[in-house]
């Protein structure tokens, strides 16, 4: 994650401004609003207008994830790309047994918990592999998408603040 972070603050640096960064960042599978509230903790930017730009760029994709990443999926399923697929799929599935286990819960705590392979995008996926309620799932992902703003936020503009890194 951080080799793409770092990737993205160097390509956009002077490109476009810094709020736009991270958007872009916080969008973008993998690295999601951990990842943009880092760059906006390392490009200077305030604490809550960091947070909710990244909230907003890593909640924009969700909806199309939840509403069309099946269809998606089915029709590159019929392309070379189909193994691919199938891996993202069977990736996603053995990940999200506490999703399967604890329902909207474990969503929640899935997303909301900042650690590698989790957040929005994987949360999305899971939710619609296992034909989770489009709107319930959108709203307990925006709720972890929130809830992981909030410890990423303490982790980066307070812990790493605190001991003078960035």
């Amino acid at each position: 994650m951080q080799t793409l972070l770092d990737f993205f603050i160097n390509i956009l640096s002077g490109k476009v401004n810094k709020e736009l960064i991270v958007f872009i960042v916080s969008a973008f599978p993998i690295i999601e609003l951990r990842g943009g509230i880092l760059a906006g903790y390392a490009l200077g930017i305030e604490l809550l207008p960091a947070f909710v730009i990244a909230l907003i760029g890593n909640l924009l994709p969700i909806p199309f994830i939840l509403i069309l990443i099946k269809k998606i999926f089915e029709l590159l399923k019929k392309t070379p790309l189909k193994s691919i697929i199938y891996h993202f799929e069977n990736k996603t599935i053995a990940k999200s047994d506490k999703i399967q286990k604890y329902g909207y819960w474990g969503l929640f705590i899935f997303v909301a918990i900042p650690l590698p392979g989790t957040g929005a995008w994987t949360g999305a996926l899971a939710a619609t592999l296992l034909e989770l309620d489009i709107k319930k799932a959108f709203i307990t992902i925006a709720a972890g998408v929130f809830t992981a703003g909030i410890i990423m936020s303490i982790l980066s503009f307070g812990l790493l603040g605190a001991i003078g890194i960035g």
